[in-house]
């Protein structure tokens, strides 16, 4: 499994709120990319501890429908999804990214979220949430995606802290040009960070 880590997690370090990052881009440096390391960055400036996965160099196979998770209470695929969900579990602060493509999710994305399906769900209870939504179009573009997540995430009792959409951002890095939209990300991953210290 292929993970990128910003920083090592150490015995010592048990007590540092954690943040995972998930890109759904299969463009390495794109705009997904680059917005979820934003708020990375912010996680990190409020001295939490980050790492990040990329879902297309994970192997994450479909969901096959076969209900053998209830039967068995685990997934009966043999992939990269068992890690990352340890992932998840040990992570306070998800910061789930995907560009739209035709007004959905990457492939690689929808393919993560369906995965789900077999996850206890208490796993998802008391989890915050970052979106970073980069799109190539205006904001109704998103709309399909956001509803989705906003039910699912609803659905799994997981807030939703805040949502970084990114509207007519194409180009290969161009959110980078966007002090706006990279503000946003960096202090959304900063106050995730801060507001869950405060309250314990």
């Amino acid at each position: 499994m292929n993970v990128d880590k910003s920083n090592k997690v150490g015995s010592e370090e048990s007590n540092r709120k954690r943040v995972l990052g998930v890109v759904g881009s299969p463009r390495r440096g794109g705009n997904t990319e680059t917005l979820v390391d934003e708020v990375l960055r912010g996680a990190e400036e409020a001295d939490a501890l980050t790492e990040k996965v990329i879902l297309s160099e994970l192997e994450i196979a479909p969901c096959r429908a076969c209900d053998a998770c209830r039967r068995e209470g685990r997934c009966v695929q043999e992939d990269d999804m068992a890690e990352l969900l340890e992932r998840m579990q040990r992570s306070q602060v998800w910061v789930l990214g995907t560009p739209i493509y035709y007004w959905g999710p990457t492939a690689q994305f929808k393919a993560f979220i369906d995965r789900w399906y077999g996850v206890d769900r208490a796993m998802f209870v008391n989890r915050r949430v970052i979106l970073a939504i980069p799109l190539g179009g205006g904001k109704e573009t998103a709309r399909y995606t956001l509803g989705m997540l906003t039910n699912t995430l609803n659905w799994q009792r997981t807030e939703i802290f805040e949502t970084i959409l990114a509207p007519g951002a194409y180009s290969l890095g161009e959110v980078k040009g966007r002090k706006d939209v990279m503000t946003a990300a960096r202090r959304a991953g900063r106050r995730a960070i801060e507001t869950l210290k405060s309250t314990g």
